[in-house]
């Protein structure tokens, strides 16, 4: 295909090779692998100013997303790639191959740089979900930062650079710039923008912004970073987001309360304990969607009622596709069970085949867990309604999950989130949480929104 770019992807695209460092805060769906790869592209074969390429990204998005992308455009078909995937004589080989850029996935980042043998020897490197590096303690950081001094050129992509907070933006920049911006030291960035919030005696859970911090935040890293929403430059189609409502009966509240109030629950099936919040959460989410681990990892079953809506809403579809994002095991198996007592086609979305499947409409249920798809899929083509059995978190996994059906590509006008919420649980309070995560992260995007019209000069 001849490659016609938007005035936004032309604007991303030069400012990459514009700046030896570049954060590119794209929403998804804007063609953020198709800009990198035209700058790269570019930076190879006109400016002669790298020669070697690492891209850091997703397993599926390094094993499939960006050879298909180099592959679908004309003016790419001189970029020679390696995707340095599986066994480790298979990356190994990968390694060894002639080419100028090199795709790994995250997790084998740290073998890559301590035990793969070969020089770590690339001028430019491309961090696809830069948000997968906001750890400052993870391994993959650390093994990375050793060798950060020696690549000239770094770009760092994501759509969710800050989604449990701007404290998340310590790590993301120091990989970039080393610190220059926010700083060297983690104690350091805490110190100048944040204060202790929840505490227990010396130990700190949270932190919060002081006053004045988020500008001060975003004016140092404004240089180096651009952002742009796709509502602002494409033609999305509309996002429709509802709340389909279940209720439990009496004697259900009353064990899910009592699980709440005491962190204890008697079943039939052993007793379950929750020792701590984290714990707590994870419990009474997984009573919201209707079943329950016991201590022995045995399954409870504890209701029916979001298998019940589910039933309704894919009646209701009347045959239309439906993708359903699940979040627990038993909430698959249970799935599972109920779609097929139904005699309903479906899959779970978690292989190239099924991926096919769905796109191909030929599956009436697409069954997808947010974490293991979440990142690069593009299932637009399968459906346009999703619906959430269990909720996450994460505002980065739910986004980037919503995501893979309404982004650029969609032919329907609208595209349907249905959250299946159990009333009076926690289901009420994750949907609350993401949207004051989102507020937050919305006004990082927005501080750094590159004004694209002015330096097109439109």
């Amino acid at each position: 295909m001849i490659y016609k770019p938007h005035e936004y992807q032309k604007y991303a695209i030069e400012f990459i090779k514009q700046h030896p460092i570049a954060a590119i805060l794209l929403d998804m769906g804007m063609g953020k692998t198709s800009i990198v790869c035209t700058a790269i592209n570019d930076l190879l074969y006109d400016s002669f100013e790298i020669s070697k390429v690492l891209i850091i990204a997703p397993l599926r998005v390094a094993r499939n997303t960006w050879s298909d992308e180099i592959e679908k455009w004309d003016h790419l078909h001189g970029l020679r790639y390696s995707i340095v995937v599986g066994t480790a004589a298979e990356r190994k080989k990968a390694l060894a191959a002639d080419a100028d850029i090199f795709i790994i996935n995250r997790e084998n980042v740290p073998w890559l740089i301590e035990d793969s043998g070969y020089p770590f020897d690339y001028d430019m490197l491309v961090v696809d979900e830069l948000s997968s590096f906001k750890n400052w303690q993870a391994k993959r950081f650390k093994s990375l930062m050793k060798v950060r001094p020696k690549v000239k050129r770094v770009v760092g992509l994501t759509g969710t650079p800050s989604s449990n907070g701007l404290m998340d933006l310590f790590a993301e920049f120091k990989l970039l710039d080393m610190g220059e911006r926010l700083g060297r030291f983690i104690s350091q960035y805490r110190l100048d923008f944040f204060k202790p919030d929840r505490m227990n005696g010396p130990i700190v859970y949270t932190y919060k912004l002081l006053p004045g911090a988020e500008e001060r935040i975003y004016n140092k890293i404004s240089d180096i970073t651009i952002s742009m929403k796709g509502t602002d430059y494409l033609e999305m189609p509309k996002l429709i987001s509802t709340e389909y409502m279940v209720h439990l009966d009496p004697d259900e509240k009353e064990k899910y309360e009592a699980l709440k109030n005491e962190l204890v629950l008697q079943l039939p099936g052993g007793e379950i304990t929750a020792a701590n919040a984290a714990s707590l959460s994870g419990k009474l989410c997984q009573l919201a969607n209707g079943a329950i681990y016991d201590d022995d990892g045995s399954v409870n079953v504890f209701h029916d009622k979001k298998l019940d809506a589910l039933e309704d809403l894919i009646e209701a579809a009347n045959g239309k596709p439906v993708m359903v994002a699940y979040w627990f095991k038993h909430d698959l198996a249970r799935i599972i069970e109920r779609l097929t007592k139904l005699g309903v086609n479906f899959q779970k979305i978690d292989s190239d085949a099924s991926i096919k499947a769905w796109n191909a409409g030929e599956l009436q249920v697409g069954l997808i867990h947010p974490a293991s798809a979440g990142h690069g899929l593009n299932l637009m083509s399968g459906g346009n309604v999703i619906v959430w059995f269990g909720l996450t978190w994460s505002l980065e996994l739910y986004q980037q999950t919503v995501a893979r059906l309404w982004r650029q590509g969609q032919t329907e006008k609208t595209v349907s989130i249905i959250h299946i919420v159990t009333e009076g649980t926690v289901d009420q309070r994750i949907l609350k949480a993401l949207e004051a995560k989102d507020s937050t992260q919305a006004a990082l995007i927005d501080a750094v929104k590159a004004e694209v019209g002015d330096a097109c000069g439109n």
